[in-house]
């Protein structure tokens, strides 16, 4: 369905907004899907809080003109569908990965993350970074693990003296009794 010219300039300013403010996007054909395989496609991506449209080429790079995507225009070829990622940088790579398990039609075709374009294959290693609070427990972990040593590394004679002391107490009782 065609759109008009208005309709067009807000389409484009739409995922230009989005864009802005996106961690990355993933760039999929969608050549071969049905509607209804596209549907469920799209509320998987509304549930892990990714924006995925699809966006002709010429509009779509107008959209990305100005913003850290920009370096995706030229490479903007065929029936693409973008799926931008607005909090975590690797749930829009989670959820077509996801569903490319299922339904071998949808192809990526490019990934862009942090200013760069990177290839097709670099799908998994995207989908594979952690999610926000995955990061903060590791940072956490790497924080806390040197304090815990420390009190480890305190209290370790003190606890062999009390287990030493109980081995002797039981000596006693088994040699008494």
């Amino acid at each position: 369905m065609s759109l008009n010219l208005e309709q067009k300039k807000a389409l484009v300013t739409e995922v230009n907004e989005i864009a802005r403010t996106a961690q990355s996007v993933v760039a999929a054909e969608y050549r071969g899907l049905t509607v209804t395989q596209i549907t469920n496609l799209r509320a998987q991506a509304r549930k892990a809080g990714v924006y995925m449209r699809v966006v002709k080429n010429t509009l779509a790079r107008k959209a990305v003109s100005g913003t850290t995507f920009e370096c995706i225009g030229p490479q903007l070829k065929g029936p693409l569908i973008l799926a931008f990622s607005k909090d975590d940088p690797g749930a829009a790579a989670r959820v077509v990965k996801a569903f490319a398990k299922d339904n071998d039609k949808l192809v990526t075709t490019l990934v862009s993350l942090g200013g760069q374009v990177l290839p097709a294959k670099s799908l998994d290693q995207v989908a594979s970074l952690p999610t926000r609070e995955q990061a903060l427990s590791m940072l956490l972990g790497v924080i806390k693990a040197p304090i815990t040593k420390l009190v480890r590394t305190l209290i370790e004679p003190h606890a062999m003296l009390v287990r030493t002391v109980a081995a002797v107490k039981d000596q006693k009782v088994a040699a008494g009794g």
